[in-house]
């Protein structure tokens, strides 16, 4: 299984779509919230290349974007493969 971490914050919608199809999908996450901790959002910025917005999704590593790139993985057929470590 792929290592998920998902940059984000308790009051955002997108946040919570797309954990729940992370949850959906069985995937284990690392999720980091940028309201509590000042560093993780300057964190996230750069990992994101500039990124503000949450939430920011990285799947082993690997930039994904936002709740609305990940859907479209899915939507792709994509995802699963990625959340398996065979992309």
């Amino acid at each position: 299984m792929s290592k998920v971490e998902i940059y984000s914050s308790m009051s955002c919608p997108f946040c919570y779509r797309a954990k729940a199809l992370l949850t959906a999908k069985g995937a284990e996450f690392s999720e980091i919230d940028v309201d509590r901790d000042p560093g993780a959002r300057v964190e996230m910025m750069r990992r994101a290349n500039g990124g503000r917005s949450v939430p920011q999704i990285f799947i082993d590593d690997q930039h994904v974007g936002g709740s609305d790139d990940l859907a479209a993985l899915e939507r792709a057929g994509k995802l699963d493969a990625m959340l398996a470590g065979s992309e």
